[in-house]
């Protein structure tokens, strides 16, 4: 009998011999390993190839442009870094970018659905896939639950101001304030993104693209108008708090910065994923990042810091120079914005999960398609789940829930990048990521700079959740894993091999 071939893609021994253990990478391991590039799944599981470069940058401009753009540079304005609020947007735009890159170089090497999860499970192992995976389902989720909530507040400042007062009983989850019942634009926002996403990828995206056109065009409106009623004194002093409190400001307005990880999701959607995923990566962080900077100079022009309204701070400036009409527009921007976010986050829960449940980690069931090509399970629960949390959730303690996972699979993407770029240095790769080692090791510190950052109460619930994840791998994932089926037939293949050749 012919001995088995080594694992060239994954470097190594043969099957048969690293197939015993459980920390093992191949076999039984639960450090196994996808080959590299990536095997072709099932014909009948494949998603629909429809996407080009613009529709992937309109993804990731949708997630990254958002409720930050009318609220996060007014409140990092006025309480760290007044003007220099410009330096909090550069700061967080470099650290982002670090983490883009290794994105990029990834998605021009494995153009497949699933992103971090993707790339983790590819080149750590499966069992550092699953729990980013599994972490990235709750984020998503409850970031569309978030973003939902915000933009309810937003729908309902918007009508008062054309004099539509609604009952209380709609407009907040119980507690939240006197004849609060439910969030309810939150629920039929949320239950709406799903519909649309599950008429399928090319009329969900051309929505979304006319959205991100429609959310661009009032930005740039925006800066032209706000232009004529800059007045330079409001920028001295520039960095009232010191450089530090710009540096602490970027920690906040990196959150805004989001985006490409959710779109990255699509890449198995995409027409040639391997060259249009790392240029619509860096296209939409590059253009979203002057975007923000632009308008945080308009912004911090137009009022001094310590007049900034941080709820609603183009919207107050505009009013305070006699532009109510602009301020209307620019309202119904934060709106438009809030709900493209919603869009790109959405799809990438319900494509992290298709992915996952495509690699047996979850049931099979999930992974199948309807006739638009879509998961539509994934995205039906995923809508459903948010609604319920958006509507019945008290704001403060849904968003403890977010930020964390994202931050974790910035660091493991990055730490990833590393270890293939010296384990397969020969890999066919459409885009390098530059600087190497030292961008994705800047993106790691920053992570874990970011994490510190966050509460007890967060890190508590993420470990909770981990924990879980952990109960549902060793329950079904790790016995119906598609690697670990494979590696079975193979061991069963080589035991009967040489009684086969008698």
């Amino acid at each position: 009998m012919t001995n088995p071939q080594p694992d060239v893609a994954r470097g190594g021994a043969p099957l048969s011999t690293r197939a015993r253990g459980i920390f093992h990478t191949g076999g039984t391991g639960i450090f196994r390993r996808k080959p590299i590039p990536l095997q072709q799944p099932d014909e009948e599981q494949q998603l629909k190839r429809s996407l080009g470069l613009w529709s992937l940058t309109a993804i990731g401009l949708g997630a990254i442009i958002g409720a930050g753009m009318f609220t996060l540079a007014g409140g990092v304005a006025r309480t760290n870094a007044g003007p220099g609020v410009t330096i909090s947007f550069v700061v967080a735009g470099i650290a982002a970018g670090c983490a883009a890159l290794s994105y990029a170089e990834f998605g021009g090497l494995i153009p497949k659905a699933g992103s971090a999860y993707s790339y983790g499970s590819s080149v750590l192992g499966e069992i550092v896939g699953w729990f980013i995976g599994w972490d990235l389902l709750l984020e998503y989720t409850a970031i569309t639950a978030v973003v939902a909530i915000g933009i309810s507040g937003y729908l309902n400042s918007l009508l008062t101001s054309f004099g539509l007062h609604l009952p209380s009983w709609m407009l907040g989850a119980p507690s939240t304030g006197h004849g609060h019942k439910v969030e309810l634009f939150a629920v039929v926002l949320c239950l709406l993104v799903a519909y649309l996403l599950n008429r399928g990828i090319r009329s969900s995206v051309r929505a979304e693209s006319v959205l991100v056109v429609v959310k661009i065009a009032i930005v740039v409106m925006v800066v032209v108008v706000g232009a004529f009623y800059l007045k330079t004194g409001n920028y001295a002093p520039y960095l009232p708090y010191g450089f530090g409190g710009a540096v602490t400001g970027a920690a906040t307005v990196f959150f805004a910065m989001f985006g490409f990880d959710a779109m990255s999701t699509a890449a198995e959607e995409s027409k040639d994923a391997q060259r249009a995923l790392p240029k619509a990566i860096l296209l939409s962080l590059g253009i979203a990042t002057v975007l923000y900077l632009v308008a945080a100079t308009v912004l911090t022009g137009m009022q001094h810091y310590r007049k900034i309204n941080t709820k609603s701070a183009f919207a107050t400036a505009f009013q305070v120079v006699g532009q109510n009409q602009v301020a209307r527009v620019v309202a119904i921007g934060a709106v438009v914005g809030i709900i493209t976010v919603m869009f790109s986050v959405a799809l990438g829960a319900s494509r992290v999960w298709y992915a996952i449940s495509r690699d047996g980690l979850l049931p099979a069931w999930f992974a199948r398609t309807n006739r638009n090509a879509v998961p539509h399970r994934p995205t039906w629960i995923i809508g459903i789940v948010a609604a319920g949390i958006g509507g019945f959730v008290p704001i403060l303690q849904v968003a403890q829930l977010t930020n964390i996972g994202i931050l974790v699979a910035f660091i493991v993407v990055s730490g990833a990048v590393v270890v293939l770029r010296y384990r397969s240095p020969d890999l066919p790769r459409t885009f390098r990521c530059p600087w190497m080692p030292f961008v994705p090791l800047t993106g790691i510190a920053f992570s874990f700079w970011l994490m510190s950052k966050l509460s007890l109460t967060t890190w508590i619930r993420f470990g909770v959740w981990l924990l879980v994840g952990a109960a549902v791998y060793a329950g079904y994932g790790y016995h119906h894993s598609r690697l670990g089926r494979e590696a079975q037939s193979q061991l069963a293949d080589d035991a009967s091999g040489p009684v086969a050749s008698n």
